[in-house]
């Protein structure tokens, strides 16, 4: 079996389900060390990595911290730095969304989610970055949605903090290619995940019935993307934004 990750050590947040758990699979099964970021210890979790450690002879070591916690989020960061690891990859997945009118989204909740879905991910990038820097290379890549792109009625809040990844995934591109570190972004469509189960059915299949593949995608097929943005594979890919949408137009 070909291991495209092999030798690397990866950070991926948000891996306690949906995406960034498939995603924790996908790069076990492709031989990457990871240190898988969640907001709080689980015993099945717990009992997942270790299955996957002992089934793809990798190390996984869990990572706790609160994305609305910035002293929670350092913590996490220094527990990573003290280990001394050179990190090849962060995948940034972790984040939370929101449903509702403008008119009735009020700005506390802006701000929430702003922070959670963007500031945060800003601040985690900017420590596993300065390790990446030292040892003169890396691949980044941040997760976004259609919604930070095209928009999405009911979601200014969520849209709005995908689009800033966006944004902060071109210009880190530039100020981080000098050290031979990419800085990439995926916008996923309608997934099957938890997330998506918050929308309403009617929306739910509005959207799918937009695509060119009349279906939802799956948590593995956006995995395989960022398991492509991550690898060598992608060695000349950076600044890009790779919709995983089924043609939604």
């Amino acid at each position: 079996m070909c291991q495209l990750l092999k030798n690397k050590t990866v950070v991926i947040t948000g891996c306690l389900r949906g995406i960034g758990k498939t995603s924790l699979e996908v790069f076990a099964q492709n031989g990457a060390n990871i240190f898988a970021c969640i907001q709080y210890p689980e015993k099945e979790f717990d009992d997942f990595i270790l299955d996957l450690r002992q089934k793809y002879s990798v190390e996984i070591i869990p990572v706790h911290f609160d994305l609305s916690d910035e002293e929670s989020i350092k913590n996490g960061m220094k527990q990573i730095i003290a280990s001394k690891t050179p990190i090849g990859g962060l995948v940034n997945i972790a984040g939370m969304v929101h449903n509702g009118l403008f008119q009735m989204t009020s700005m506390e909740t802006i701000r929430n989610v702003i922070e959670i879905d963007f500031v945060s991910q800003m601040l985690v990038t900017q420590y596993i970055s300065k390790i990446m820097i030292k040892n003169k290379q890396g691949s980044i890549v941040n997760v976004s949605s259609i919604a930070g792109i095209d928009g999405n009625q009911g979601q200014v809040a969520y849209s709005s903090a995908k689009a800033a990844l966006i944004g902060a995934t071109k210009t880190l591109s530039i100020e981080l290619g000098q050290h031979n570190i990419r800085v990439n972004a995926i916008a996923p469509g309608v997934i099957l995940t938890d997330m998506t189960k918050s929308l309403a059915q009617d929306k739910f299949d509005a959207l799918v019935k937009k695509t060119k593949i009349p279906r939802a995608g799956t948590p593995e097929e956006v995995a395989n993307v960022l398991l492509y943005l991550i690898s060598d594979m992608s060695s000349y890919v950076t600044g890009q934004v790779i919709r995983i949408d089924g043609g939604i137009g």
